[in-house]
């Protein structure tokens, strides 16, 4: 099996001497830097969309200004004094709701429209921005965080950006400005009733508050609690098969009904509270609508005098009327904010936790030396040139301003390095060794005693606090960390394989490489022959990390596709320590002329695979107990003895 170096996943890989950091802080401003996403590709959409709101929300409150005039100046005038005398001022009005339905349904029109490229735009550009991040993370982010977690962030809380982004924040727009604007209506027809109005906003406002806080924080809970979920489910599809084997399929069903009760408890909660909020703020505005009613109409008979903005004026049956289809308005606005509440606050959460990926630290790299192509001039010396070249050097330059360049051979050397995942365990301590270019060495021990991690190292996966390590005598530090890895080829005991054909898998390895020189790589690795059985030969769909091929078939693939990136170094961690023995001859086969002329790292568990190692380290606990050559070992009789001869066996 491949090493795992009992890490802790919940804690950061740490070296001697450094303090455990804490997690990078949520930067406030959510809605500013939401804001800033979408003025920042969207402002003349936006401009447009606010414009078409704001004509949508006055064209409704013209319509009940509208009202007033047809009720005190069309209907009680043609009652009393004939309809002839009121037919140009009706066909006034007439004209007029035309044209503002009109304009309203060409906003109507227009908006949606905009908006949905406003949303899905500013989705998108978030989308990438978190896979951009993704990308630079350090493997140990991986390490700590649930994968199905990292997905969620991109289903669940993308999704909750949207809807606050295509549809909170323009409902909230749209009652706000409605609401001011029924305001100062309201004001410049009657204050008494206006008075009515705020006490009834007032006692919603106090009866929702208490209920729209609990309903956010509960909806924060649920977005997180969907991701504990979700990460469970993740985890459980791709160890389907250890669980059944095992048949821990109840258990698993039981861990999911924790998780899933958790979920409907939380959502239960949020939605318990955020649906309550509709029904509470619609009865209070139908109670007050009626002792609106019942007040005006007591006013209006009276003949009270009215004030409002513009003094004293008349209470008539036209403001009466009026001022309860605005009343009505400005109910369903309150009710509109109201119930978006839950809303806001999901999106905000969703928000948040995007916003929080795309703050992690991303991967630090110092380094400023660099892998260049050259040309060998006559007197020995190396050029940069920008043809490939097949000869590749270290562009090495220094602070008097001059450059060096340093042939690419791959010897590695490790001086004195110490290592742990946490502060107070070191997985490696004072190790030192250096392999010259074209040497083979092997690591062997039992897990958890640092193999795995000094491959790691190597490729600057995690930095190291103490020690150096040197490649062509160039601390690795200073080297840009791509250049190191693309000078680094891999071979592991897992084996990815990614959704394309046979042909993108193999040239994943190098991806300006030519078919030719990708099927030259399958025939070193021993891939060929399989290859072109396939139903397409190398054009074979591969799916479901290559589902269709088995164990052998897939670590060929792995092989051909380091071969085809032709590095002078090579890691090959536990390759062929999971298929049987006839296929691991061939694979064997295949890594044995893969490494031919390379520097190469072995780390296997089945000893039959190092005997021709140059060195065979043998490591215990995170230190060097044993080094030699396979015949030096067993002449000592020590522990590689042991493990060899079988008098005990690696754990």
């Amino acid at each position: 099996m491949a090493e795992n170096e009992n890490r802790n996943r919940n804690q950061r890989p740490m070296g001697r001497g450094m303090a455990m950091g804490p997690r990078p802080k949520l930067k406030k401003g959510i809605v500013k830097r939401l804001l800033g996403y979408i003025f920042k590709y969207y402002t003349p959409h936006i401009i447009v969309v606010a414009i078409c709101l704001l004509v949508s929300s006055l064209s409704s409150i013209a319509m009940s200004v509208i009202m007033q005039r047809l009720i005190d100046e069309v209907i009680n005038p043609g009652l009393s004094s004939g309809w002839s005398s009121v037919v140009g001022t009706l066909t006034a009005i007439i004209t007029t709701i035309i044209c503002i339905y009109g304009v309203g349904i060409l906003c109507t029109f227009i908006y949606p429209r905009l908006m949905a490229i406003v949303t899905q735009g500013t989705q998108k550009h978030l989308r990438d921005d978190m896979f951009s991040k993704m990308q630079s993370l350090p493997i140990k982010y991986f390490d700590t965080h649930a994968h199905g977690d990292i997905m969620s962030t991109y289903t669940n809380d993308t999704d909750a950006t949207r809807q606050l982004i295509g549809q909170s924040i323009p409902s909230l727009i749209t009652s706000s400005v409605s609401i001011v604007s029924l305001t100062i209506v309201m004001l410049s027809y009657s204050v008494w009733l206006f008075l009515l109005v705020i006490v009834s906003i007032l006692l919603t406002v106090m009866i929702t508050g208490n209920l729209g806080m609990k309903a956010g924080k509960f909806m924060m809970g649920q977005q997180k609690t969907l991701a504990k979920e979700e990460g469970f489910v993740e985890e459980m599809m791709t160890g389907l098969k250890v669980v059944k084997v095992f048949t821990h399929e109840d258990e698993a069903k039981n861990k999911f009904e924790e998780l899933n009760n958790e979920l409907f408890r939380v959502s239960s909660e949020a939605n318990k509270n955020g649906n309550i909020l509709g029904p509470i703020t619609n009865n209070v505005g139908n109670i007050f609508y009626v002792v609106v009613a019942t007040i005006g109409g007591m006013l209006f008979a009276l003949n009270v005098k009215n004030v409002c903005l513009t003094g004293v004026q008349p209470l008539t049956l036209g403001i009466v009327v009026t001022f309860l289809g605005m009343f009505r308005q400005m109910s369903q606005m309150v009710g509109q904010i109201t119930q978006q509440i839950t809303m806001v606050a999901m999106g905000f959460a969703g928000c948040a936790r995007v916003f929080e990926l795309i703050d992690e630290e991303p991967e630090k790299d110092e380094g400023y030396v660099e892998l260049v192509n050259v040309v060998r001039n006559a007197d020995g010396s190396l050029s940069e040139t920008k043809e490939h070249s097949n000869l590749w050097a270290w562009k090495h330059p220094h602070s008097d301003g001059t450059t060096t360049y340093t042939e690419l051979k791959g010897c590695i050397e490790l001086e004195m390095v110490d290592f742990g995942y946490v502060p107070e365990k070191l997985v490696l301590e004072d190790v030192s060794l250096r392999a010259e270019a074209g040497q083979k060495f092997a690591f062997v021990g039992a897990t958890g005693a640092g193999k795995t991690t000094i491959t790691n190292l190597i490729n600057r996966f995690y930095d190291i606090p103490d020690g150096k390590i040197r490649f062509d005598g160039i601390n690795v530090s200073k080297i840009k960390k791509p250049d190191l890895r693309r000078s680094l080829g891999l071979v592991l005991q897992e084996v990815n394989l990614f959704t394309g054909t046979v042909m993108d898998n193999i040239r994943y390895g190098r991806l300006d490489a030519t078919d030719e020189e990708c099927i030259e790589a399958a025939k070193l690795a021993n891939a060929h022959d399989f290859i072109t059985r396939l139903p397409e030969g190398y054009a074979t769909m591969l799916t479901g990390n290559g589902a269709s091929l088995s164990q052998g078939q897939r670590q060929l693939l792995s092989i051909a596709r380091a071969a085809v990136a032709n590095t002078p170094a090579m890691i090959l961690d536990e390759a062929t320590s999971s298929i049987d023995t006839r296929t691991e001859a061939l694979v064997q086969d295949g890594m044995d002329k893969l490494m031919k002329g390379r520097t190469v790292f072995v780390i296997a568990h089945r000893l039959s695979t190092v005997r021709n190692s140059d060195s065979i380290i043998v490591l215990e606990k995170g230190h060097i107990i044993e080094r030699g050559t396979h015949d030096e070992l067993i002449a000592m009789k020590k522990t590689y003895y042991q493990l060899y001869t079988g008098a005990f066996e690696l754990d």
